[in-house]
């Protein structure tokens, strides 16, 4: 500064010591320009000067504020991306934690579904969709002796089941019974299918209740599409399938 505004600022109480930035040099000599007597007159250099520092001022603290600015912006959004990522962490945790629950839950129904399946107690009526046309113990002209069983009529091709789980222990041509198979239980039961159209099973074969055995035909003696279904106790002596059906098995045919 001139000696006069350094005269003037000594006279206002300020040293250049005292003065720790520009920003207090830069007061320090428009107080000291105020200060003086008005009939003294900062030369034009003085004066541009004074102005430039302060100028640079104001525009060292627009740069500070905006910087500061700018920090709290990027730390605003460091945060938001932490939180976002914690959300997303939480969600993937859930996802996986929904997904094993709903693996174990289907594990779970598969395994009871196969042991219901697999169960030698559980049955499934023969077929569907028939009528009943003949029943055990009958006579007429059709037999050469009394009917050994019950016949189902129903449309050639339908499905027979396997009433209960057990071993095929026949899958052949039976003369008038055309094509049959036979099926011992656990029971040592022995349930016959006949006069089908076709085998779906062959001899040493596990079936289980509802599975498919063959299909209703019009093999051997028949005058029309039906199942002739027999319950041999213990593979032996004919017995009347109906009460053995309720009893048995829990079905209403």
């Amino acid at each position: 500064m001139t000696a006069a505004l350094a005269a003037a600022a000594g006279a206002v109480g300020f040293s250049h010591s005292s003065l720790a930035s520009p920003t207090q040099a830069n007061s320090a000599v428009n107080l000291a320009a105020l200060s003086m007597d008005s009939g003294e007159q900062l030369s034009g250099i003085t004066t541009a000067r004074i102005q430039a520092r302060q100028l640079a001022t104001r525009d060292s603290s627009r740069v500070q504020l905006a910087g500061n600015e700018t920090n709290k912006k990027q730390a605003a959004a460091a945060q938001l991306a932490k939180a976002r990522a914690a959300k997303l962490t939480a969600t993937q945790a859930l996802t996986a934690k929904r997904a094993s629950a709903l693996a174990q839950a289907k594990a779970k129904a598969e395994l009871a579904e196969k042991k219901l399946r697999e169960s030698a107690t559980r049955c499934e009526m023969m077929l569907s969709g028939y009528h009943i046309t003949a029943t055990f113990g009958q006579g007429g002209s059709r037999w050469a002796r009394n009917h050994t069983g019950t016949d189902f009529a129903a449309p050639v091709g339908t499905t027979i089941r396997s009433v209960m789980k057990g071993v095929v222990i026949h899958a052949d041509w039976a003369g008038p019974y055309g094509r049959q198979v036979q099926v011992r239980h656990e029971d040592g039961t022995v349930t016959t299918y006949n006069h089908m159209s076709k085998f779906s099973v062959s001899v040493g074969e596990t079936v289980y209740a509802g599975d498919q055995v063959g299909a209703v035909g019009m093999t051997g003696n028949t005058t029309g599409p039906h199942l002739h279904f027999e319950v041999l106790r213990d593979g032996g002596e004919a017995i009347d399938p109906m009460p053995w059906l309720r009893d048995h098995c829990g079905l209403n045919p």
